[in-house]
């Protein structure tokens, strides 16, 4: 039945051309536990046959990670996903506008959510909400009485020339291979996540076109 479903899908969407943009909003948000949460999705056209299609990605990306398909809105009503909580997850609107709403959220249903068109010849997915609902939102921190901070002084040692110009120079080399480092293993940790997101995206891929 499953199987089926997903074919008939592709099928009613087969007059789809071109590239449609699919804009979400917000980008990032972060809620306390059991509170209600609206996402938005916006096509940049708005054929009168397409289906906007809503998705979850865990946050703990690995090498075995999948798309949830949640649910979609067709002829007035919200059409599931497999063992969705229909009393905890709504979706309502035609296109240009698809709108998700989660009621009573929980830390599981962090995640990043996506809109999703099926398109010819691929899939088209939206810019995606990063979604953190924790039980305690951190707080501001308490604003400090502001010090006149003591400059830092070299020392010459009169006996030794060469201390004289570069008695600073071991610090400041020192601060700038760390800002390097943090560059390099921040540039690798954000290169592994998008390989890790393209292979869950294929994954989808194949289950829609099998």
């Amino acid at each position: 039945m499953q199987a089926r479903l997903w074919l008939l899908l592709a099928a009613q969407l087969a007059a789809l051309h071109g590239s449609l943009a699919l804009v979400q909003t917000p980008a990032f948000l972060m809620v306390q536990t059991n509170q209600m949460v609206t996402l938005s999705c916006k096509t940049q056209t708005s054929p009168s046959n397409t289906r906007i299609y809503w998705l979850r990605l865990r946050q703990a990306l690995s090498a075995n990670s999948h798309y949830e398909f949640l649910a979609y809105w067709e002829s007035k009503k919200t059409v599931y996903g497999k063992e969705v909580d229909s009393e905890k997850l709504t979706v309502h609107g035609n296109p240009p506008q698809s709108v998700l709403t989660l009621q009573n959220v929980k830390p599981a249903d962090s995640g990043v959510y996506f809109c999703m068109i099926i398109g010819i010849p691929n899939l088209i997915f939206g810019t995606g909400t990063q979604l953190s609902v924790v039980d305690v939102l951190p707080t501001s921190p308490q604003p400090t009485k502001k010090t006149s901070p003591k400059k830092k002084v070299c020392h010459r040692v009169p006996t030794q020339v060469t201390q004289k110009r570069l008695s600073c120079a071991p610090l400041i080399l020192g601060l700038l291979a760390a800002g390097v480092l943090i560059l390099l293993v921040s540039l690798g940790v954000a290169i592994h996540l998008r390989c890790l997101q393209r292979r869950a995206r294929l994954r989808l891929l194949k289950q829609f076109y099998k």
